[in-house]
């Protein structure tokens, strides 16, 4: 499904960046300790809510560029890389959802970023989000969810054979970063390349063992808004069951719009998984009205 983008990814560059001091306003580009390692962070943008975005497994923050400078005209904006990625360091294992949620919610109080927090989770961000806002409600203004895994296909409940295509691939990280790690090249690129392998092996069996059961378990969001955006294009990596899967990835996106009482579904019919890149008006403009509801 994703192993040969994400490998293909792992042997770019994933280091460099600028230097800037923290703070609530203003550009901030760092590295923040948070006990047990440092994260990388970057905020641009003026204006509450502040909006902090997740990513999908095997993206750093530099994918999201482009999009955060255009959601920095509406409010401020934070991308960060998780424990592995980008200019982060390496974090404990395994990295499951509730570990992201909880490492996220201190970089911004150790980075000085101050609620309340519209939360953007894309894919496996969209996992990670919703832990977070389950954890940690009261600094949550707001939750945008851009299509999320359904979970009875990460637990095998559904489409076994696809589920059974995610195993493998898990199985083949775990080997890809064990090779990376026993390499005796000593480069300092070269082991950013291993922690970030070992970081998105480590992701990826996690939300089989570990982070779908933690967003199973919450059985609501209350009252928090959330807007939940499906993709409408089946993935051609599917094969001969993209489009029933496709159909079945929304409903359950439909689904999880439920789990608010202030809840909305949103289908970008011609977006593919990328909404931000395939569909970056729906996403803004969604955006747009979340912040305009929390500054009234």
């Amino acid at each position: 499904m994703v192993l040969r983008i994400l490998i293909v990814t792992a042997l770019l560059a994933l280091l460099g960046l600028s230097a800037c001091s923290p703070g609530s306003t203003g550009e901030m580009d760092r590295l923040a300790d948070i006990g047990t390692h440092s994260l990388h962070i970057r905020c641009t943008g003026t204006g509450s809510p502040v909006v902090v975005i997740d990513t999908g497994v095997g993206d750093t923050s530099e994918r999201w560029q482009s999009f955060q400078a255009q959601v920095a005209q509406i409010t401020r904006v934070c991308t960060y890389d998780r424990a592995g990625y980008g200019s982060s360091e390496p974090g404990p294992l395994p990295r499951h959802s509730q570990r992201a949620a909880d490492e996220l919610k201190q970089l911004l109080e150790n980075a000085g970023v101050k609620g309340p927090y519209l939360l953007v989770g894309h894919s496996l961000g969209g996992l990670n989000m919703q832990v977070f806002a389950s954890r940690y409600p009261d600094l949550v203004a707001g939750l945008l969810l851009l299509d999320p895994a359904p979970l009875p296909f990460i637990t095998g409940q559904a489409f076994p054979e696809l589920y059974r295509m995610l195993e493998q691939q898990a199985a083949e990280l775990q080997q890809v970063a064990e090779a990376a790690r026993q390499s005796t090249d000593a480069e300092a690129q070269a082991q950013a390349q291993a922690d970030y392998l070992e970081a998105v092996a480590s992701e990826h069996a996690a939300l089989i063992a570990e982070s779908a059961a933690q967003v199973a378990a919450i059985e609501s969001f209350g009252d928090i808004p959330l807007v939940v955006i499906g993709s409408g294009k089946p993935n051609p990596a599917f094969g001969a069951t993209a489009e029933e899967f496709q159909r079945f990835w929304i409903e359950h996106n439909r689904e999880l719009a439920t789990r608010s009482t202030d809840g909305t579904f949103v289908l970008a019919q011609e977006s593919g998984h990328y909404l931000h890149e395939h569909a970056p008006d729906v996403v803004l403009d969604a955006i747009r009205q979340m912040v305009e509801r929390v500054r009234k």
